[in-house]
Order: C-alpha cells, then structure tokens, then sequence
C-alpha cells in the first residue's frame, strides 16, 4: 500500500512518500488534493503519478512525527484553496458490535425496539446488497466543512457550551470530485471523530448537534489499503501512563453495511458531486471509552492506530476554560 503525509516548514508545504523510516518528498506537489486532481485529469493511476514524481531527496520520519523538526505534519488531506469546499460527514450505526448485543437484539420485538436499534437491524438485513444493487440507507452526519479538520498533535477541543468530549476510533474515506461530477477515492486514512458523547446520550436527537466538533486525521493517507478486516488499537493516556484502551476492528467484515453501499448512499445526492469538492466520510467506531463509563480530561491523549495505516493518530483533548457566552444575532436593519 502506498501513503502518503501532507507537511509544513514555515510558508512551505510538500507531499511525502512514506519509506519509513524515511519521508520521500515529491517533486513540486504541495497538496495531495491537487496531486489526486492531476492523477484524474490525466488519465494517470495516482500510484504511478506519485513514483514518477519521487525525488531522491528524503526527510527522517521520527523527528516530524514527534514534534522535534522545523517540519510539521499537516491533516494528510486538506482543500487548499477553500476549506469550505471540503465536507466532514459520518456514517453511524455501522458495525456489527458483540456477539451480547447482537443477541439482545434478536431477542427484542420489532416494536420493543428503539429507532437506533431499529436502524441497527435493518443495517444487519440489507446493508450488504448484491453487486450493482442498492441496499438500506446507513444512519448519515453532519461534522462541518473543512475548518473542523486538526492535524496529528493538534488539541481537539470541548468547547464552552459542550458537555462532554470523546474519542471515536475510525477509518474515513477520502474523495474528491471530479470535473465530470463523477466522486472519486483517492484513499482512506486513521480518523479520530470526536464526539460529545455526553449530551447524545441525553436524547438520540442530539446526535447532530454532538457531531458538529472538530476532528483529526492522519498522519497518513493511505492509498488502495485492505479494507476487510482492520485490527487496532485505541488508547487513553492520562498524564504519560495509559490510562484506558480496547483493541478493535474495522473494515467490511466487520460492519453491516458494504463500502460501496455507504458511498452510494452518501454520493446519490446531487449536491455531493460538485466538481472541485473535498469529502472526509468516516465509516463509524465498534468501541469508545465513553461506553465504559471513561469521561476524558483536560490533557488526555487519545492514541488510534490500525494495522496498514501507518503511523498511530495521536490528540490531546483541551477544555475551553471559559463560561459558554450567549450568541446574539443582529437585523441588518
């Protein structure tokens, strides 16, 4: 599998190919929205662009990763001309979660159900459809336009007004819109999707409003990965010393709906294939702390890793320490 980072040294940026423990940089490519923009103008596999534009010049890995270069990571994806033109979304209710929830719900009535379970189960009978076939539409979010993106170490923030603030281990898709209106997948990468977690739980309806916070990516994008069956690892790390973890698993196997159906369902409407548009779509989490009764600090590190994705996604959460202040809307009048 071939990935890729996006990085920074003061107003310059590059695109680097991972040879760990080495950073290949690319010749003249500053984004890999544009390199992936230039793949599919030119009839050119990405993988082949990217070989041809190899450099022999090289970065050492560790020191970017750990902080300690003038070289910073950057989101692995980004629009770079404008953040607005790159949608955020998710996917919910996706994977098939324990063998004990499964058989709850096999053994609960239709009308004993509550509507995720409901959705849940509809997922199980028709989220995998035959080829060329149409299947059951996913539970579909909101997170925000390209401005709630935060690179590898960059602090994901509870805002003021927010309750609560959680990790959500995923995998998200990265996809582009050609000029043809056609999407188009240039790879996927290690997502954290943050999450207020606390005030979903008050009321399933909350769901929208505790999806609309900032989230990270990366390092890595990772282009043609093997999306079956995905093992990692998330871990809360609390003042240097884990403090929670679980191992999980992601990928087609082990979710009730199909990768193709997820894009057909999120991809149908027209307002999603806009030439030049950016899309993050994260395909769901199977673990969270917060079901284990773990509300995260001021400071907490949240560490995701999943096997073939490179490097693990590390963010330390940060607390607004301020009251939430009321937002006033003026008449132009």
């Amino acid at each position: 599998m071939t990935r890729l980072v996006q990085i920074q040294n003061g107003a310059t940026r590059a695109v680097a190919l991972v040879e760990e423990p080495r950073l290949r940089l690319l010749d003249g490519v500053k984004s890999i929205f544009e390199l992936a923009q230039a793949a599919a103008d030119s009839k050119t596999a990405l993988t082949a662009l990217i070989r041809r534009k190899a450099t022999g010049e090289s970065l050492d890995y560790d020191p970017i990763y750990h902080g300690k270069s003038e070289w910073k990571l950057l989101s692995p994806i980004d629009h770079p001309i404008e953040p607005s033109c790159c949608l955020v979304s998710g996917t919910g209710l996706t994977h098939l979660g324990s063998a004990k929830n499964r058989q709850a719900m096999h053994s609960t009535s239709e009308a004993e159900m509550n509507d995720s379970m409901k959705m849940f189960k509809w997922g199980v009978e028709g989220g995998k459809p035959a080829p060329g076939k149409i299947g059951i539409a996913p539970e579909w979010f909101y997170k925000g336009c390209g401005t709630i993106l935060r690179a590898p170490g960059e602090p994901l923030d509870v805002p003021a007004f927010a309750e609560d603030g959680g990790e959500e281990a995923e995998i998200a898709g990265i996809y582009f819109v050609d000029a043809n209106g056609n999407p188009r997948r240039i790879g996927m990468a290690i997502g954290n999707e943050f999450s207020d977690h606390k005030f979903e739980k008050k009321n399933y309806l909350n769901l929208a409003g505790s999806k609309i916070r900032a989230c990270s990516l990366g390092p890595e994008l990772v282009i043609g990965p093997q999306f079956d069956s995905v093992s990692g690892i998330v871990k809360i790390e609390r003042v240097g010393k884990t403090f929670w973890s679980r191992k999980i698993l992601t990928g087609e196997s082990e979710m009730c709906h199909s990768l193709a159906n997820i894009e057909h369902h999120h991809f149908k409407f027209e307002t999603h294939r806009r030439p030049g548009d950016l899309h993050v779509h994260f395909f769901g989490a199977c673990a969270l702390s917060f079901g284990d009764g773990v509300q995260l600090a001021d400071g907490d590190v949240m560490d995701i890793s999943f096997a073939g994705f490179g490097r693990g996604l590390r963010n330390p959460l940060r607390s607004e320490r301020s009251e939430a202040t009321l937002t006033v809307v003026k008449s132009v009048y």
